[in-house]
């Protein structure tokens, strides 16, 4: 039966052309829609297999409202628009479509792109089911595990963890005022790492007394459905509720998911997940955890039946370290950091690993980036293959397609003899691609056709050559501003961005500098033969008090040099660009957030200036920057950075 198309598209002679090639290769077109209103119309009477989704439509309302529709009905969907600016970009995003095409297509476009919609549809759904049977059998199991009610609670919050990033969980039945009260709070402080909360814990962390905090409780009214409480809708609920507001000035919480359980003739019972971050909690989550209700419910009936019978024990330890969750984690141990942002990463990291999914890492230079793709390949069932790297902004836009895809003897002027490309290297493996963003236009295109048909072709070959590659990409680049002002291909950018990991800047993880410092202070002081026991009071709040541009890599780079000019045990001072100093007396305009390319324009100028605008040889400042002369000098170029400038 040929796959069902809906068009959403206002422009009739656009919507004819698109109904002409889909009924010519052999599709059912089911209707044509111009507005919002008609389209939901037809969605619920034709129930389509894709909606092609303009944008911009007659009317109020837009296909970004429709794609939300699509999404809660499961219905693939891929937007077709001429409109690619980076603030509809950024909206389109979040509604997770399965493909863009740029008005105007060609023929083979729109045709490829929804092979690899229907290929991503099916997979999306395919993972959801594994993903979503998984977590029931862990469920299950937990319910015959010999421990106690406390950490069978919080095996459940790990099993969670990596489909709802939560800093804070709370579980338990709606009654803290009763003497029977069986519930318990878990707050994450590691990757692994969980302090359990209880009464106890609670009002000692948060300042009041008993008395206070079952008043607290007992003012509580249940809630009866699930419910996503993001910014604003958060502040809005910590008004009529004294508990979650407890919560969130105490553990600086941002927003909450709340899942009530009916428990068959017992009292609710509650999880209520909560975030630092203020938009985390998605309506996939409420999806997950809907299809997980009747597991979960069962499992906390089971587990208060057995809790019953249990011999009493003695008392649980208060920090719980929980191992062998993913497998071998080591490579975390690499990534210095326990901020709640890097452990979010971290669980993006397993959660991806193991499957094929292309994943695109974006992050400023000096993040890490590298090393999270480190972790990906350790993690996937790949780890035994070849893990290969190219940094795009590196080579020549002359070599790079030598260096993908190889050539043949002869091909072309120095080909004196058969060269194998990295994508051939890492066949089995994964392939890691740095800078992206800085691949050529034309370069663009042939990686794009690897990824649709899984098949290179050597420069001078006539032979296609079939690959089984896992390929990771990473750019310090904002991606949606390249494909704005055309300078990246937006089909391609949708294909590599099936799975995003975007790397906090340090800036945003301040709470990892003391221990980044420690860290650095103790490699390099082993490494200069001295003993060197940590920085001063007045260095740590300058460290504090500093932007860093430059992310780890400038901050590791700042005590190599201080622990070889440290005088005694102690580094006592420490020099930092006053321009990228945090001053909290700033006027609005001075404390605007820069973007990542006038903030890598400033720092390489400073750079410049410190090697007295020299880019070459010892002390120069490709030195200091510890990246290639090439590549300074490309950055300088795309920067508008000209040598007199440093003068």
């Amino acid at each position: 039966m040929p796959e069902k198309i809906l068009i959403v598209e206002d422009e009739m002679i656009v919507a004819t052309d698109l109904r002409l090639v889909l009924e010519k290769n052999g599709y059912d077109v089911t209707g044509i829609a111009r507005s919002y209103e008609k389209a939901i119309e037809l969605i619920s009477q034709k129930k389509p297999d894709v909606v092609l989704l303009d944008i911009f439509l007659t009317g109020t309302l837009t296909g970004i409202d429709i794609a939300k529709k699509l999404q809660e009905e499961g219905i693939a969907f891929i937007y077709v628009s001429a409109n690619a600016n980076e603030e509809v970009l950024a909206k389109a995003k979040t509604t997770e479509p399965y493909g863009f095409i740029v008005k105007p297509f060609r023929e083979k476009d729109l045709l490829v792109t929804l092979e690899i919609a229907r290929y991503r549809h099916e997979h999306s759904m395919e993972t959801t089911y594994r993903k979503e049977a998984e977590l029931q059998k862990q469920l299950e199991d937990i319910i015959i595990d010999s421990t106690n009610w406390e950490q069978k609670l919080l095996k459940i919050a790990i099993i969670l963890q990596p489909y709802i990033p939560f800093d804070l969980l709370a579980a338990g039945f709606n009654d803290m005022g009763q003497i029977s009260f069986s519930g318990h709070s878990f707050l994450r402080i590691g990757f692994n790492e969980y302090q359990s909360i209880g009464f106890k814990e609670l009002i000692m962390i948060a300042g009041i007394s008993m008395d206070e905090l079952m008043a607290i409780a007992s003012a509580e009214k249940p809630e009866s459905t699930i419910a996503v409480y993001n910014e604003v809708s958060f502040n809005k609920i910590l008004q009529h509720s004294a508990l979650k507001k407890l919560f969130a000035d105490t553990f600086q919480m941002k927003s909450n998911l709340s899942m009530p359980l009916h428990l068959p003739g017992k009292r609710p019972f509650t999880f209520s997940f909560f975030s630092r971050r203020p938009d985390v909690f998605l309506t996939q989550h409420i999806h997950l955890l809907n299809h997980l209700q009747y597991t979960l419910t069962r499992s906390i009936e089971i587990m208060v039946e057995n809790e019953k019978t249990r011999l009493p024990e003695t008392a649980v330890p208060n920090e719980f370290g929980e191992t062998g969750r993913h497998g071998d984690t080591s490579c975390f141990d690499r990534i210095i950091g326990k901020s709640n942002l890097l452990l979010n990463v971290f669980d993006q990291v397993t959660q991806v690993a193991p499957m094929d999914t292309s994943v695109l890492i974006q992050g400023e230079s000096g993040t890490g980036k590298e090393r999270i793709a480190d972790c990906i390949h350790e993690l996937s069932p790949r780890k035994n293959k070849p893990l290969v790297k190219i940094n795009c902004a590196t080579l020549p836009s002359t070599l790079i397609e030598s260096e993908l895809f190889g050539h043949e003897k002869g091909s072309f002027t120095g080909a004196i003899e058969r060269r194998i490309g990295k994508f051939e290297q890492a066949a089995g493996g994964t392939i890691f691609l740095d800078e992206i963003g800085e691949m050529p236009l034309d370069l663009q295109v042939k990686l794009l056709r690897v990824l649709q048909e899984k098949e290179i072709e050597r420069i001078g070959g006539r032979t296609p050559i079939k690959i089984d590659v896992r390929i990771i990409t990473a750019t310090n680049r904002n991606l949606e501003r390249e494909v704005a002002e055309g300078r990246f291909r937006l089909d391609l950018y949708y294909r590599l961005n099936v799975f995003p990991i975007i790397l906090p800047p340090l800036r945003e993880r301040k709470e990892d500098i003391p221990i980044l410092t420690t860290h650095f202070v103790n490699q390099y002081s082993k490494k200069a033969g001295k003993k060197i026991l940590g920085v001063s009071e007045k260095v740590e709040k300058s460290l504090a008090g500093y932007s860093w541009p430059g992310n780890i890599r400038e901050l590791e780079h700042l005590i190599e040099r201080h622990v070889l000019l440290a005088k005694g045990n102690i580094i006592e001072d420490i020099s930092l660009p006053a321009f990228h100093r945090i001053d909290v007396t700033a006027t609005a305009e001075e404390k605007r957030t820069k973007s990542i390319h006038e903030n890598e324009r400033e720092y390489i100028l400073s750079i410049l200036k410190k090697s007295r605008g020299k880019i070459y040889g010892p002390g120069g400042a490709a030195e200091l920057l510890n990246i290639p002369p090439t590549t300074l000098s490309s950055k300088m170029k795309k920067l508008g950075i000209k040598r007199e400038f440093v003068d």
